[in-house]
């Protein structure tokens, strides 16, 4: 073998082993509530946490507060970003603090509160652009249900087109994935389960990198569908790419992704 091509077979080598190292991955924006149904026993304060994570790996970012937070319900769009105070967390490892948002929210008539956030753009050096995930999570509240699949004049959102509360495991969800309030065809829907469990007992381990993130494909119309085989909280994120650019740290104009991002939660029959 001459010098040339033992160079190039040392070189292919190295960067598969780095890449098998450091595989790439998936960003998600969430907002998790204590829980996604409020009863008539139910204290009606809700606990709501705002993060930026890999959801599998148990990684999370640094994250600065977001531009704007709220829920609608009603019909009526409610300002909440003056409530979140900031917070400090650690990764499942127990050995690197993060920052993310947190606040309560006071459950006062029926219906369903669709929670909102639309982060400061994140600047991701490894993909050369900006992130900026629109996240929704619907919380029922005594027994109204109304308001699940409105829309909220988001850049980019997902509308529920199976009701996102009261799922068991195995039940399946299917959404519309919109951009500037029109259906994308052949949507690609990143699908992560939140391994986020603080006793460490349920913890999801992947056999392989493959099965961190499930990936579906809309169809012309925009939906997308997926069964949720564990229960826990999933996420749904339909990522595309914004017509606008923001300058970056080097000066140039650079992308920016935008992710449409749902939470919903899956019980287990007893």
């Amino acid at each position: 073998m001459n010098r040339i091509k033992k160079f190039f077979v040392i070189f292919t080598m190295i960067a598969f082993s780095l890449m098998a190292a450091n595989p790439v991955l998936a960003h998600f924006g969430l907002v998790k509530p204590s829980d996604d149904i409020i009863t008539q026993e139910d204290n009606k304060t809700v606990q709501i946490e705002i993060k930026f994570l890999h959801p599998n790996e148990g990684h999370y970012m640094e994250m600065v507060k977001p531009k704007e937070f709220g829920v609608m319900v009603g019909g009526k769009k409610i300002d909440l970003l003056n409530k979140l105070t900031s917070a400090k967390g650690k990764w499942l490892d127990q050995k690197q603090e993060y920052t993310y948002w947190e606040t309560e929210y006071k459950i006062k008539r029926p219906g369903d509160y669709n929670f909102y956030v639309v982060p400061t753009p994140y600047w991701e050096p490894a993909e050369d652009c900006y992130i900026i995930h629109y996240t929704k999570v619907c919380v029922n509240a005594l027994g109204l249900e109304e308001g699940w699949d409105e829309p909220l004049g988001l850049k980019t959102e997902i509308i529920p087109l199976t009701r996102p509360y009261g799922l068991w495991v195995g039940n399946v969800f299917t959404g519309v994935v919109l951009v500037d309030g029109k259906p994308v065809p052949n949507a690609e829907v990143e699908i992560e389960y939140l391994n986020e469990d603080p006793e460490n007992v349920t913890l999801l381990k992947a056999p392989s990198d493959p099965y961190i993130t499930q990936i579906v494909k809309a169809d012309q119309n925009g939906v997308f569908t997926y069964a949720m085989p564990k229960a826990g909280w999933w996420t749904f994120a339909a990522l595309n790419e914004d017509s606008k650019t923001i300058k970056g740290p080097d000066g140039k104009d650079k992308s920016i992704e935008i992710g449409a991002v749902y939470w919903v939660k899956a019980i287990a029959i007893k």
